[in-house]
C-alpha cells in the first residue's frame, strides 16, 4: 500500500517533471523556459513554488537564468 504521507511536495513534482522533459529532449539545450508566470499558471501553483522548483535544477547545473532573457536548459 502506497504512504499517502509520502507524497512530494509541488515544487518536487514539478521540478521531476521539468527534468524529465530536458532528459528526454523535450527542453533542448538552449531552450527557453516559459517565464515564472506562465509556469505558476499552467501548473496552477504559487509563483514562490515554481521559484523553488527552479532553484533546484539550477543546484543541479541544468538551467541557468539570464538576467533580462530568462531562464534556458544549460547546454
Amino acid at each position: 500500500m502506497a504512504d499517502l504521507g509520502a507524497a512530494k511536495p509541488p515544487y518536487q513534482r514539478i521540478a521531476a517533471e521539468l527534468r524529465a522533459q530536458i532528459a528526454d529532449g523535450v527542453l533542448e539545450p538552449g531552450a527557453q523556459l516559459p517565464t515564472i508566470h506562465a509556469l505558476a499558471e499552467s501548473h496552477g501553483v504559487s509563483i514562490n513554488t515554481i521559484q523553488k522548483a527552479l532553484k533546484v535544477l539550477k543546484d543541479a547545473g541544468l538551467i541557468e537564468g539570464v538576467a533580462g532573457y530568462g531562464t534556458f536548459v544549460r547546454t
